[in-house]
């Protein structure tokens, strides 16, 4: 079956031509996932009579782009590379504080309320899975309040021995946690030490037809793509953005806590790691992260993957007339 086939698969009733629509840009990290959201979002404005809709706007779905200060090491989108279109989610808390999918669910929900009142379509970009699972398919997170206690005496210890723990109380949930990110580990632990495991989240998925557009990479194209990103970020002053979240009070534990580039660099300006240990640590562990991303998209069959923009366009087209 071809992208276009699986478009018209399951097509609304003619009657129901003005049901609301969500598109969905993701990709592993490098991939060039900003880039073709704003030329999506461009495109729907461009043709706004044709495609009856107010134009476009973009949410980010990034677990670390949400945090203040966190730019060059986060990839963040530019204001130059937004080319005017608005986008949401982006510098909205203090990287002191955690923000969980539940916070994510909440506000990002409420920006697509406000962008649908005022005509226009949502796009979604990112590439934080979990994030726009929980967006668009709606998991019921479980109330279970933050027990600061047992977060201090959890971050004392490494991603690795999180892990165990959470294997122990709760071998389902091991396996589908990212077993490098400390800041869900002890969310899941904080859970699961509350209501004995995980509950399995209840889902209610978003009232609109949904486009998930991905964009296809060639593994060695992709390495090569990050390593350059890397350096080009590295060039741009990544090491002095690091320095200046520890110099504004950001303690080199919640660096950790925050990962890849925060983590390595944190650990070169510590005198740890040199700096090529660095760069070639970082390189590795990006393109690492980038394979599991592809691990988690995998699982959603809904996703178009597409090979350039023309293709996205084409598809975008057709889904928004359907």
């Amino acid at each position: 079956m071809n992208s276009y086939q699986k478009l018209k698969k399951k097509s609304p009733a003619k009657n129901d031509n003005q049901r609301r629509k969500i598109i969905v840009v993701l990709g592993p990290t490098a991939s060039g996932k900003s880039a073709l959201a704003v030329s999506l979002a461009k495109f729907i404005d461009a043709n706004r009579k044709a495609f009856g809709t107010a134009g476009a706007e973009i949410i980010s779905a990034d677990s670390r782009q949400v945090y203040k200060g966190m730019d060059l090491g986060t990839g963040k989108i530019t204001a130059r590379e937004m080319g005017g279109v608005p986008h949401y989610m982006l510098d909205i808390v203090s990287p002191r504080k955690i923000f969980t999918a539940s916070d994510y669910q909440k506000l990002a929900g409420k920006i697509i309320k406000n962008i649908f009142d005022a005509g226009k379509m949502p796009l979604i970009c990112g590439g934080t899975g979990f994030y726009i699972n929980a967006l668009i398919f709606g998991a019921v997170f479980p109330d279970v309040k933050p027990n600061y206690k047992l977060r201090r005496a959890l971050s004392k210890k490494n991603a690795n021995e999180l892990f165990k723990m959470l294997l122990k109380i709760d071998m389902k949930r091991a396996g589908q946690i990212d077993p490098q990110n400390p800041v869900r580990l002890i969310r899941a632990l904080e859970i699961a030490k509350s209501c004995g495991r995980v509950p399995e989240l209840k889902r209610q998925s978003i009232n609109a037809d949904v486009l998930f557009l991905g964009i296809k990479t060639d593994k060695p194209q992709l390495a090569l793509k990050i390593r350059a990103r890397l350096k080009r970020r590295l060039r741009r002053g990544m090491i002095k953005e690091v320095k200046g979240l520890h110099g504004n009070g950001l303690s080199w534990k919640r660096m950790e806590e925050l990962g890849l580039e925060y983590r390595l660099v944190s650990r070169y300006l510590r005198g740890i790691v040199s700096k090529k240990e660095m760069e070639e640590s970082l390189a590795k562990e990006i393109e690492c992260y980038a394979k599991r991303q592809m691990t988690w998209f995998k699982k959603n069959k809904r996703i178009i993957w597409i090979e350039n923009e023309k293709e996205a366009k084409t598809i975008t087209e057709k889904f928004i007339q359907n």
